[in-house]
């Protein structure tokens, strides 16, 4: 899921993912010549009149795909919000093939300042610094199936899609937007996972449910799917929903929604990951789950609000 937004003056575009997992603003630029960057649009800021220069490295490391550049600032406009003086990354560097393919340019991040690379102040931030938006909060639709509709919106909720009620979840930590899961993630009505307790953050920039190596054994022993996690399509139909309790509300997860179908061929789209943390076990509540949800990301109350979609 991926959209557009502007740089400089004129207006130079491109095409990025609202990641709320990581919390830098970068695009590809002029100076960069890894194959990447030929593949794609990149930034010059000798075509911006508003454009800033500075001394300053960034480098960020993702769970794919990696990059350097020098940071920069500049005019950015996301649908019609001007943000004056936001900081960014011009890549210089864009290593290896994960971003070579992508669909996208680069990558609007929309976690908090304090993961952001070079202390580099996020766009979200500078919105709200700015008095840009309503509330200090956006929320993000992910549609099924390739349809469109799919959206970001800046300052808002919109009560189409909370139909069904928000429930509001508290932060654990004010890095990404991770909350804590209480224990047993539950299929069919049996314990499967997180036994202990276990910690998720929310990520627009994740397409799959990334879970402990361990614990994606687990559960898919608990679906009665093989480790590879492929399905018959037939079969798939019938497998029970994967229920997550947060907070002490219950959010399930329908197979519609962790069903991958391509081809003809099904798999469950749930991939085994271990994430260093602090704090014990970390799953990666990505856009598997978000498509069941309405996901409100709340700055002013540092909540995570969610709202089933029909």
């Amino acid at each position: 899921y991926f959209g557009t937004i502007s740089i400089g003056t004129p207006a130079q575009t491109f095409s990025v993912i609202f990641d709320t997992g990581s919390s830098n603003l970068w695009v590809p630029s002029v100076y960069c010549t890894s194959p990447a960057c030929r593949t794609h649009r990149r930034f010059n800021p000798v075509d911006s009149s508003t454009f800033l220069s500075t001394n300053d490295t960034l480098e960020i490391v993702y769970g794919s795909g990696s990059m350097t550049g020098v940071l920069g600032y500049d005019t950015i406009t996301v649908a019609d919000i001007q943000v004056f003086n936001q900081i960014f990354g011009l890549a210089e560097t864009e290593p290896g093939s994960s971003f070579r393919y992508a669909p996208f340019d680069g990558i609007l991040g929309l976690a908090f300042p304090s993961i952001a690379s070079s202390g580099a102040t996020p766009v979200f931030d500078n919105m709200m610094k700015q008095h840009l938006v309503a509330k200090d909060l956006f929320s993000v639709y992910l549609s099924r199936d390739g349809q469109s509709g799919s959206f970001v919106l800046f300052g808002a909720i919109d009560p189409a899609y909370t139909t069904n009620g928000i429930s509001w979840i508290p932060l654990s930590a004010e890095t990404y937007w991770q909350v804590t899961m209480d224990r047993y993630v539950s299929v069919g009505g049996q314990l499967a996972a997180c036994f202990y307790g276990c910690q998720a953050i929310v990520d627009t920039g994740t397409s799959l449910l990334v879970v402990p190596r361990r614990t994606l054994r687990q559960l898919l022993g608990s679906l009665g799917v093989s480790p590879s996690g492929e399905i018959s399509c037939e079969a798939a139909r019938g497998l029970p929903d994967v229920i997550f309790q947060i907070n002490g509300r219950v959010f399930p997860l329908s197979p519609r929604s962790y069903v991958i179908e391509s081809n003809g061929n099904c798999a469950l789209g749930f991939q085994g990951m271990d994430v260093p943390t602090e704090s014990g076990e970390l799953w990666i509540l990505g856009d598997v789950f978000i498509r069941e949800y309405y996901v409100i990301f709340n700055r002013a109350t540092n909540m995570v609000g969610l709202s089933r979609l029909h």
